[in-house]
């Protein structure tokens, strides 16, 4: 599908909007790893989303915008469920056993997953041989990243499951990007307020279920991170990806993945302490190799 970009302000404003994007997500890594020091896994999703989906609805509420109509509720919370639910609960799962920067890393592969979506979809684009191979070489970085942990104690086993649960996360975000994109009929605001809204308050229903609630507390940085993760991770940059899916190509947009890991791994070397070793080095090399040959494919 073209982009609906045709004036000069629109083109402007979508690309100001994945700037946004490009680095406020690369800092939210940083945020989910601080939140879960004292938030259990889906009660970060489902504080930040429920709170972010009620301010956003409220603000169009009181500027006399319309919310999506009803007729479209179904998709919007379906892609809500896609992105949120799955491509962001995956990541928040992950965090708790890999590194901030390197889940990073791995969601880099975001684009990977966009290629195998088109592909399988009816009328999607077809992979060639260079894109195959792309794939096969970020695959290979993945290998390198997880190969000796396969071999270690129970930790080890708890990264590669972290490492599992980031390419569901990828798979997740790849899909809903790509049935948002057919399926945004209403503006870019209003359909990110009811998918926060609808993904928050399933969050909720799975840390009610699971008993999340009674592990609950807050200190001084994790309600921080989940402030940050609420204003600039949900209602600014959140609602500027949408805004920029609606208006860019979906391989335009998806290249926000090459510069979130830089900020994220540079955030959590300096703030966090975090590892970054030799073998990190070059699977992430690997992972941004295959990346750069699936891209140059999708442009040739």
């Amino acid at each position: 599908m073209p982009p609906a970009v045709s004036t000069s302000r629109e083109r402007t404003l979508a690309f100001a909007a994945w700037i946004v994007v490009c680095i406020v997500w690369g800092t939210t890594y940083l945020a989910i790893r601080i939140a879960l020091e004292s938030v259990p896994v889906a009660l970060v999703g489902g504080l930040r989303f429920t709170a972010a989906g009620i301010i956003l609805i409220a603000a169009l509420r009181l500027t006399g915008q319309p919310l999506p109509a009803r007729s479209s509720w179904g998709a919007v919370v379906l892609s809500g469920f896609l992105l949120l639910v799955i491509g962001n609960g995956a990541v928040v799962w992950a965090e708790q056993y890999v590194a901030s920067g390197l889940a990073a890393v791995i969601v880099a592969m975001v684009p990977f997953w966009n290629v195998v979506v088109e592909g399988v979809r009816p009328g999607g684009e077809r992979p060639t041989a260079r894109t195959l191979s792309g794939l096969a070489v970020g695959f290979a970085g993945i290998v390198v990243l997880v190969w000796p942990e396969l071999f270690t104690d129970t930790g080890g086993n708890w990264f590669v499951a972290g490492v599992i649960a980031l390419q569901l996360a990828c798979a997740g975000w790849a899909i809903g990007t790509s049935f948002t994109k057919r399926n945004t009929v209403s503006s870019p605001a209003a359909t990110s307020a009811v998918q926060m809204l609808a993904a928050g308050l399933m969050f909720l229903a799975i840390a009610t279920a699971t008993g999340e609630w009674r592990e609950l507390a807050f200190t001084g940085r994790s309600a921080s991170a989940i402030l940050y993760l609420v204003v600039f991770g949900s209602i600014v940059a959140y609602s500027a990806f949408v805004y920029a899916l609606k208006h860019l190509p979906i391989t335009t947009v998806s290249l926000y993945s090459y510069v979130n890991p830089i900020i994220a791994v540079i955030l959590g070397t300096l703030l966090l302490s975090e590892p970054f070793s030799g073998r990190t080095v070059v699977a992430s090399a690997l992972v941004f190799a295959g990346i750069a040959v699936v891209r140059s494919a999708s442009e040739a």
